[in-house]
């Protein structure tokens, strides 16, 4: 059991928590938008994480000027920070709401009738959980994986708000979660799985041309089950809006070499998500270090102007 400190702290951060969440409810949807998308725009860029944020700016557009780069790296701060307190509404935010466009819905209720399970990927673009909420509206059974906050007390809150628009969360830890996993999929269950970031081990593929490490996962399950990889995206649209986009299937072959077959998928999924971020990259989450200390460690020096 964590001592008692821990667990003053964690109370006191679940209080807090829980009145960001009231705040935000009762400023309504477009001003808790608005202003998170302030706070961060404002206190992001003066933060560490701003160093992290260029250098993987510096990485993925290598040629692009270095005043767009801090544009860009301005605007992706005022879209976390309206993610964030967006958060705390997300019942509000449901295809129901009228602020989801949906291209592909066709794909979503075919998956629907099927009553076979499928594998959802994506990466943390805009707003990740508007992606949940549309599969979830299209009467997908899903279980949508998540880390775990360190803290337990938000992370029941968390819960709570997800719970509020039918959304099954999961976190799969460990073995005993594997196993949870590959149950769910067993009785039809579908599962959606962000794999965009850091992962120390897997197969190496390529993103933005630099190699990474990218999780298994996700195409471990589509050859185990026989089914396809479907890749979402969302991306913001002005008047805190989306589209919800169910892109063309990853079909994997099973040749009989396990590995390669598995790379093949990690590599299809990766260049999707490259994709996605290439045609709109101030909704990418630029601010965590995808790639290996090697590949920052061989950045060259930023020219002086």
């Amino acid at each position: 059991m964590p001592a008692l400190s821990q667990r003053l702290v964690w109370r006191i951060e679940s209080v807090a928590f829980a009145g960001f969440v009231g705040l935000m409810r009762l400023l309504g949807l477009e001003r808790a938008s608005a202003f998170g998308g302030w706070l961060l725009r404002t206190l992001g860029p003066r933060t560490g994480t701003q160093r992290t944020v260029m250098r993987n700016l510096r990485i993925a557009f290598p040629d692009m000027a270095v005043s767009e780069r801090e544009k860009l790296a301005i605007a992706q701060w005022e879209q976390t920070g309206r993610t964030f307190a967006e958060t705390a509404m997300m019942d509000r935010l449901t295809p129901a709401s009228g602020r989801i466009e949906i291209v592909g819905a066709e794909r979503l209720a075919d998956i629907r009738d099927s009553g076979q399970p499928v594998v959802f990927v994506s990466g943390h673009m805009a707003n990740i959980e508007v992606m949940a909420a549309v599969i979830v509206g299209a009467g997908v059974p899903c279980q949508v994986t998540y880390r775990a906050a360190n803290n337990p007390y938000v992370d029941a809150q968390i819960r709570e708000l997800r719970a509020r628009y039918g959304i099954k969360l999961f976190a799969a830890k460990g073995g005993e979660g594997a196993r949870d996993l590959l149950a769910g999929m067993a009785r039809g269950e579908s599962v959606a799985l962000m794999n965009d970031q850091k992962f120390s081990e897997g197969p190496e593929v390529l993103f933005f041309g630099h190699p990474v490490n990218a999780a298994p996962g996700p195409s471990r399950l589509a050859l185990r089950f026989g089914t396809v990889i479907q890749p979402m995206s969302v991306v913001r649209l002005p008047g805190v809006r989306f589209r919800v986009t169910a892109h063309e299937p990853i079909r994997l072959q099973s040749t009989g070499d396990r590995s390669a077959d598995i790379a093949r998928g990690v590599q299809a999924i990766t260049s999707f998500v490259e994709e996605r971020v290439r045609e709109h990259p101030v909704d990418w989450f630029w601010v965590h270090k995808r790639w290996p200390d090697a590949v920052y460690q061989a950045l060259p020096a930023e020219p002086q102007v």
